[in-house]
């Protein structure tokens, strides 16, 4: 007996490879076309040059990381030519927790292709020597640029001496006389905050901010309902009977204001959609995604709820969101 759901298969594969076209990924893309331009000049001319770079600061669940990457996919396809002739490139690591520059350097040395594995290895070089290979190895495979994903784990809360040592550190990669590296920070709000404080860091920066949904502005209710709709005909489910009515504000309010969220509610309602006969989605499939990805009780959901607005703290429901993110993120690395 086969354990694959062919029929949710069939509906989810399509919706998992699409991406929305969104207005903010053309913002994105514009201050990257910028970055790497002015890049290419420098390098062009044949002088020592600082590299720029770009920060995209957004609350959690706003998309960032989806867009980022689908950017850099682009970026790495070959087409971006430097002027030594050979296609730039630009790798990216997750910063999941609280890491020294030395640790920093080792997570970008395995992106490279160069792993130190074993602490008797990762003991033997010093943090010049791993940051000095990071520089070699990325000049001979043409890298021009690190993406830092989730970068405020980097920083402490408060003002410290070790937060201005990595905010030098982060200089002097753009600031490098023998390969400058365009660097792309992205992160919750406080991020842009940190790097602020480093007034040199930040000269050579861009901001890319992913704003939360507001639907009292006509662009973010267009946008929305567009989501809806684009996602639905990928499925091949009818929403005629709701997504025009009150179910967007129900729809961004279970999301709390984040893109990343909707996009999440939306595939996992049309999983539960997957097997009716008459291909049509109910709010009863958006309330058992809801509870499925927020963990709370089935049934209990501002899909369902008459007075929704009341029964729900947005803080505490994204608590409730993370929680049930980290629950299914421990199970998957359990042996």
């Amino acid at each position: 007996m086969s354990f694959i759901d062919g029929c949710a298969v069939k509906m989810l594969t399509p919706l998992l490879a699409a991406r929305f076209p969104f207005g903010r990924a053309d913002q994105l893309r514009d201050v990257m076309k910028w970055c790497a331009s002015d890049y290419f000049i420098k390098a062009s001319i044949g002088e020592r040059f600082e590299a720029r770079g770009l920060v995209v600061i957004g609350e959690s669940r706003q998309g960032k990381s989806t867009e980022i990457q689908s950017m850099l996919k682009a970026f790495n396809d070959g087409t971006t030519i430097m002027p030594d002739g050979r296609p730039a490139v630009i790798v990216s690591c997750l910063l999941s927790g609280k890491v020294t520059w030395k640790d920093l350097g080792i997570v970008i040395l395995e992106e490279l292709g160069y792993p130190l594995t074993g602490p008797q290895y990762r003991g033997r070089h010093s943090q010049a020597e791993i940051w000095s290979k990071v520089r070699n190895c990325a000049e001979l495979q043409g890298v021009v640029g690190i993406h830092f994903d989730e970068c405020q784990h980097v920083f402490t809360e408060k003002d410290s001496v070790t937060n201005q040592k990595m905010l030098d550190s982060f200089k002097s990669l753009l600031k490098d006389q023998h390969w400058p590296l365009m660097l792309i920070f992205s992160g919750i709000p406080s991020l842009s905050t940190h790097i602020k404080k480093e007034e040199q860091l930040d000269r050579l920066l861009r901001t890319v901010s992913f704003e939360g949904i507001d639907l009292t502005r006509e662009a973010d209710m267009e946008e929305l309902l567009q989501v809806i709709f684009s996602y639905a005909d990928k499925a091949g489910l009818d929403v005629d009977s709701f997504a025009t009515d009150e179910f967007p504000h129900r729809l961004a309010f279970a999301a709390c204001q984040r893109w990343g969220l909707v996009i999440e509610l939306l595939i996992e309602a049309f999983g539960h959609a997957a097997h009716e006969p008459d291909k049509v989605c109910r709010i009863d499939h958006f309330s058992a995604a809801f509870s499925k990805i927020s963990g709370l009780p089935l049934g209990y959901s501002p899909f369902t709820m008459p007075d929704y607005q009341r029964h729900f703290d947005q803080s505490k429901l994204m608590e409730a969101y993370e929680k049930t993110r980290s629950k299914k993120k421990s199970r998957a690395k359990s042996p």
